[in-house]
């Protein structure tokens, strides 16, 4: 008999604390959320206190089983999901669970929270018992429910004034914006040339370069040479001043300190593994909570890191005091600072887990768990690891020289270097950043040198260059914007962005996010029309509110009741102002040279199209969709008529069928007589009659090969297929049993009673019934666009499945995610 029963979220966590605890008790996972909103319009009730109703997520309702079967002989339940809001809106969700179902008479419920998963945080946490915060709880509510009110409101919007199945949420929609304004400004930029100049010098055998600094008394800027012209002017100028050496003329030598960064925070970890690992926030985050969750090291199992959603960069003085014991014995007391250093949070609201990220202990070395861990593993936890250890190291101490050469107030050149007198933290750890090398990568040492000494000229080199754009934003940069206005919380980031992902909205190229069109006039839309919603400030302030309802200084109903009424309104006003015309905004591209029609780009229902006329014209204008590759503000006059050579005719088979290529419904195919195969490698634009033919010719003979036999009278083949051999009548297919090897003899009464056994074509509509439980199923399985919503607690509403669906059949899939990362 299980005296105490304790819920986690994940099984491998419930593994790893199982092997910690006695045979008194019993642990098991919630394997997340066990319950969610229903998913279809009313779910939040504005007009009763934003009553909020939740039914159990399907496919946890065997856990959820197995835990009310647990209970039954247990004196007390603790309640252990993770350290945040999500979590301990988990714990409140069981509770209430249970006490519906009368399953808590007599029982001791208790919550207990730890942020590392070692023994002795395991016992810890246990001894130390807390009820559940319900401000915890309402903060939580109160994010749920505002993401739950946007989504069913401006999605349904965005269908009628845009394209059907767009969705919008309240955090990734400014996220959204940063990358379509990021796109604006580098679409309005406009180059400007400029060139530096260089000197090639020589001294002691050491080559090495100097920058020109001043040139006729003039500091040098980035624009004093603008052009070709006055670049080699001032090249020759110099070159008749100095000739074939150069006098040092000053030398200013300095020492200073480089200081370690603090520990992770969930953010910064993000960044520094985007930056240094090519992780993206979705692998990083889950390769976190697989060290955080508990990693068998072969004498033990046990949580390797402490937990990864936070957003402080504090250190508990245990784990200090530990670092300190390991630098001072692997590298010497030279290597500790003066007293431990004390680092503070930039973010305003730190919350959430009270330490940052860090290794559970700092003895555990990277390469000694190298063989227990996977790539990545071995990596983020290398990473973290290092970033910890060296946060309490001394500062390194750096000698850095300037070298002027050239004469004072005329013309200069100057060279910079510097060395490492003391590495200090370097020893184990320096941070990068976007675009740039490490510091350390970047440092030169310089020949000696004294004032006077004449240094060689190898050569004057002018270099012309031109001002760059902003850069698009990365997976680190954006997380660090998003973080600087104070957009989303520590576990929301890696779900933004592949939400957005998800969703279409953006595409990601050489790591940079690229806005769809589809994103750029969703973006657009709601920076219009929903300005104040969209604003960076408004949605910081709104996440100071809800850390405000968390620490119990906020209610929650007052909050929500100020944000519906004025965007409820807002709604119903922009669905009877705003014209669905007006919101496309096409682009006029010029004029078809064979018709002289206007050749416009727009956004359709199907996605962006060019157009060759307008509806007023006596013809129906024609109309291509827009290739993959090409988008509305970029596509050009002759790109876009390009797209109007479709079908094109390549010639024909020597059966003199018409080939044709064409893109259709499913891509690009190639058609001949009644027949079409699919383009796989071949552009249908450029695609020419040989290469058709080959295709044609390796189609027929796939067919051949698929081909056993025919009873065409009953209109029954025999046919191989990606499993074997089988039987169709086109509306049937029956596989043949393997014991049967010769398929090629069977007989018509063989494959009639095959057929008669074989169960329809799914899809089929066989009965009245059919339709019912085909719309059913539609929405339990609308997993792509529901996980979507699900991760960043932004739903859209759908409308067919609110309308054909059963609520309760519907909801699971709409909420069947692990924990939904809404902190």
């Amino acid at each position: 008999m299980s005296k105490t029963l304790v819920i986690v979220e994940s099984p491998a966590k419930a593994k790893t604390i199982n092997k910690y605890l006695g045979k008194d008790y019993k642990v098991l996972a919630s394997f997340g959320h066990i319950r969610d909103l229903i998913p279809k319009s009313g779910a939040v009730d504005p007009d009763q206190n934003f009553a909020m109703h939740y039914e159990v997520v399907e496919r946890n309702q065997k856990h959820i089983n197995e835990i009310v079967k647990e209970i039954k002989d247990a004196e007390t339940l603790l309640l252990a999901t993770d350290p945040d809001r999500e979590g301990e809106a988990i714990s409140w969700h069981i509770k209430e669970y249970l006490e519906e179902k009368g399953k808590l008479k007599n029982k001791n419920v208790a919550r207990v929270v730890f942020h590392e998963i070692t023994k002795n945080a395991i016992k810890e946490a246990i001894e130390h018992p807390r009820d559940i915060s319900m401000d915890m709880v309402n903060a939580q509510q109160a994010r749920r429910a505002l993401d739950y009110l946007v989504g069913f409101n401006l999605s349904p919007l965005l269908w009628k004034k845009i394209s059907p199945g767009l969705s919008a949420g309240r955090v990734q929609t400014p996220a959204l914006r940063m990358i379509c304004e990021r796109e604006d400004e580098i679409e309005a930029f406009k180059p400007e040339e400029y060139w530096t100049i260089e000197s090639q010098l020589k001294h002691s055998e050491s080559q090495f370069k100097g920058r020109l600094t001043e040139f006729d008394g003039e500091k040098v800027e980035q624009f004093s040479f603008v052009n070709e012209t006055t670049a080699f002017a001032a090249k020759n100028a110099l070159i008749q001043t100095f000739g074939k050496q150069i006098p040092v003329y000053n030398i200013d030598r300095k020492q200073r300190k480089r200081n370690p960064t603090a520990p992770f925070t969930t953010s910064t970890m993000q960044q520094e593994a985007a930056r240094k690992l090519g992780f993206s926030t979705t692998r990083t985050m889950r390769t976190a909570q697989t060290l955080y969750e508990g990693i068998n090291i072969g004498s033990e199992t046990i949580g390797l890191i402490t937990y990864m959603r936070t957003d402080s960069v504090t250190l508990a003085k245990e784990a200090v005091d530990e670092i300190a014991a390991f630098v001072k014995g692997r590298y010497g007391d030279d290597y500790l600072p003066e007293e431990p250093r004390v680092y503070k949070t930039k973010s305003k609201n730190a919350q959430e887990a009270h330490e940052a990220i860090r290794p559970t202990s700092a003895f555990r070395h990277p390469d000694e768990l190298k063989n227990y861990l996977s790539s990545d593993q071995f990596r983020l936890y290398e990473l973290i690891w290092k970033r910890t250890i060296a946060s309490q190291m001394a500062s390194a101490i750096m000698d850095t020289i300037a070298v002027d050469m050239g004469q004072k107030s005329l013309h200069t050149f100057r060279a910079n270097g510097s060395t490492i007198l003391f590495p200090g933290f370097i020893i184990v750890y320096t941070e990068s950043f976007d675009d740039k090398k490490d510091d350390a990568d970047d440092e030169k040492i310089l020949p000696n040198m004294k004032v006077g000494d004449l240094i060689n000229i190898e050569d004057i080199i002018a270099t012309q260059h031109f001002t760059e754009p902003p850069p698009r934003f990365s997976e680190a940069s954006l997380v660090k914007a998003l973080e600087e206005h104070g957009i989303g919380r520590p576990s929301t980031y890696a779900s933004i962005i592949s939400t957005l992902q998800n969703r279409e909205y953006v595409t990601v190229d050489a790591r940079r996010f690229f806005p769809t069109d589809v994103g750029r006039i969703v973006s657009r839309f709601l920076t219009e029309h929903f300005t104040r919603y969209v604003e960076y400030d408004f949605t910081a302030k709104m996440e100071d509110d809800l850390d405000e309802v968390a620490d119990g200084k906020l209610a929650w109903i007052p909050l929500m009741e100020e944000f519906w009424s004025p965007f409820q309104q807002l709604c119903k006003e922009k669905e009877e102002s705003v014209s669905r015309a007006d919101v496309a905004q096409a682009r006029e591209l010029g004029i078809d040279p064979k018709s002289g029609k206007p050749v416009s780009v727009r956004l359709g229902r199907f996605g962006p199209f060019a157009q060759i006329g307008d509806k007023d014209d006596e013809d129906k204008p024609k109309f291509a969709s827009l290739r993959k590759d090409q988008r509305i503000n970029t596509i050009t006059l002759e790109e876009a008529l390009e797209l109007f050579t479709l079908p094109r005719d390549l010639g024909r088979t020597e059966d003199d069928e018409l080939i044709r290529a064409n893109i259709g419904r499913f891509g690009p195919y190639i058609q001949y007589g009644k027949k079409f195969v699919s383009l796989k490698e071949d552009d249908p634009y450029t695609v020419e009659l040989p290469r058709a033919l080959e295709i044609i010719e390796a189609h027929k003979a796939a067919e051949a090969a698929k081909f056993i036999k025919a009873f065409e009278a009953e209109g029954i083949q025999v046919l191989n297929g990606r499993w074997g051999p089988y039987v169709t009548d086109g509306e049937k297919n029956a596989r043949i049993p393997k014991d049967r090897e010769d398929p090629e003899n069977l007989t018509l009464e063989e494959c009639q009673e095959l057929l008669a056994k074989a169960p329809a074509k799914k899809g089929k509509k066989t009965t009245k019934k059919a339709p019912a439980k085909k719309a059913t199923t539609k929405k339990a399985t609308t997993k792509k666009t529901t996980k979507k919503d699900a991760d960043t607690s932004e739903d859209k509403p759908k409308k067919a499945a609110a309308k054909k669906a059963p609520a309760k059949k519907a909801a699971p899939k709409k909420t069947a995610t692990k924990k939904v990362a809404s902190e």
